[in-house]
């Protein structure tokens, strides 16, 4: 019996130096998700029109209707101590939660791991026209944290479920 890995996305600002976390998301084993807005600090100015066109979520939605870091990290602490949860992007969601828990003061309950960690090779060479097959099988049209975490759980699940067959 497999375990379905949770996976967990963040959108964010823009990407490098000054970038920070506007959106988690994450989708559980049986493919409950749950996402969050995150209102910006008052020192977190970065603004990347590039990454804006593609979240499409504009800073004055983030100020109006985001949550704190802390009821953010709170939430994200509650939902998944003691769990492992996969990234497809380990090191820039890394940074980015790390600047979320530290606007926050608290410290993650859960463990980020890259989700590399856990997809064989025979996974690897059937992950894009299988990401590409549960992109076009969701149809989901919003780019969001908790939308593209289930589109990398789905792809590990298919892909895992593939290589086993061709064993």
């Amino acid at each position: 019996m497999i375990t379905v890995p949770i996976v967990i996305d963040f959108e964010a600002s823009g990407f490098g130096k000054g970038s920070y976390p506007i959106e988690v998301g994450f989708s559980r084993r049986h493919g409950e998700g749950w996402c969050s807005l995150i209102r910006p600090e008052s020192d977190w100015d970065h603004w990347d029109v590039h990454a804006a066109c593609v979240h499409r979520i504009p800073r004055e939605l983030l100020v109006a209707r985001g949550k704190s870091p802390s009821q953010v990290t709170e939430q994200l602490n509650l939902q998944l101590t003691g769990q492992t949860v996969y990234t497809d992007g380990w090191a820039q969601d890394y940074i980015w939660m790390a600047r979320l828990y530290d606007a926050a003061d608290r410290v993650p309950s859960f463990r980020l791991a890259d989700l590399r960690e856990i997809i064989s090779p025979q996974q690897e060479g059937l992950w894009h026209a299988t990401k590409n097959q549960v992109q076009e099988d969701l149809n989901i049209s919003r780019h969001r944290a908790s939308n593209d975490a289930r589109i990398l759980q789905m792809t590990w699940l298919r892909t895992y479920d593939a290589a086993r067959c061709l064993n």
